[in-house]
């Protein structure tokens, strides 16, 4: 199991000017990075991925459809901008050297209607979602896709619907961002709801049930590293918070608070205990057999 730390604890926009923050995060003990970006004009992904390499990380690439961008959209035109901007997004994780898109790519994010989702559109999710394989698969890129909670987002916002919806597309390159602080909202257990995911479960973001430093709130954290392990799962765990000091960032999460005594912190102190509670569950199995 690899664990990485997202950069929306320090900026919206990780560009050159923040590499210097690579060393650090590695030197924190860390194995990747997951960089979080929603505009990819003037990105330089190329460079960057150098940067990564050079500072021993691995990269992910993290971003989301905002905004009026929506796969789900009665409008052609506007499903066609998001694909568009998927499209771009998965260039750019090539780019950058990961394998993996993360993040939710139906509707857009805060984008709530009062009502349930339709099976139209749900219909034009899996649509506009199997259209992108063939994308995928040349960049050899798979698209994690993130359910998010119900204040979130009104399509996808449980791990049944995750497990739903990657069954309808059925196609390898599509699979699961599990996150701990939305399945903390709606799942009834962490662990059957990493169970439900089942193979398709393709990417881990490992949060605190208030975003603030994993083992200091009431995730059932052995629940969940049980549960990856039973379910064979080695890929990345990311630490994804969101810094207070960031405006644009803290008024899109409704961080009105300090989550921690600084970012460093956090990451820090949460990396420490999640690698002791994944080496609690290697443990347990272990003595199990």
């Amino acid at each position: 199991m690899k664990f990485g730390v997202n950069t929306l604890l320090w900026t919206s926009a990780f560009g050159p000017e923040d590499a210097p923050l690579l060393e650090r995060v590695r030197e924190w003990g860390f194995d990747g990075i997951e960089i979080a970006r929603f505009s990819f004009d003037g990105f330089p992904a190329r460079l960057l991925r150098e940067a990564v390499r050079s500072a021993g990380l691995e990269p992910v690439l993290c971003s989301a459809l905002t905004g009026g961008l929506s796969l789900v959209s009665e409008d052609a035109g506007v499903r066609r901008e998001a694909a568009d901007f998927i499209r771009r997004a998965v260039e750019t994780a090539a780019e950058l050297g990961s394998t993996l898109l993360v993040g939710p790519y139906l509707a857009p994010v805060g984008g709530l209607t009062g009502r349930r989702a339709t099976e139209e559109e749900w219909k034009r999710g899996v649509e506009g979602i199997a259209s992108l394989t063939g994308w995928l698969r040349e960049h050899d890129v798979t698209l994690a896709l993130e359910p998010l909670n119900r204040f979130e987002t009104y399509l996808m916002t449980t791990a049944a619907d995750a497990r739903r919806f990657c069954e309808a597309v059925h196609d390898p390159y599509v699979g699961v961002l599990f996150d701990t602080f939305h399945a903390n909202i709606e799942e009834k257990r962490l662990g059957d709801a990493v169970a439900t995911i089942g193979p398709h479960l393709a990417h881990v973001h490992v949060c605190e049930n208030d975003r603030g430093v994993p083992g200091t709130g009431h995730v059932a954290w052995d629940e969940v590293f049980g549960a990856l392990r039973e379910a064979g799962y080695d890929g990345w765990c990311v630490i994804e918070s969101f810094g207070s000091c960031v405006p644009e960032i803290a008024a899109a999460a409704c961080i009105w608070r300090d989550l921690a005594p600084d970012a460093e912190t956090l990451a820090r102190e949460g990396l420490a205990f999640l690698r002791d509670a994944a080496a609690r569950a290697m443990g347990a199995a272990a003595s199990a057999v």
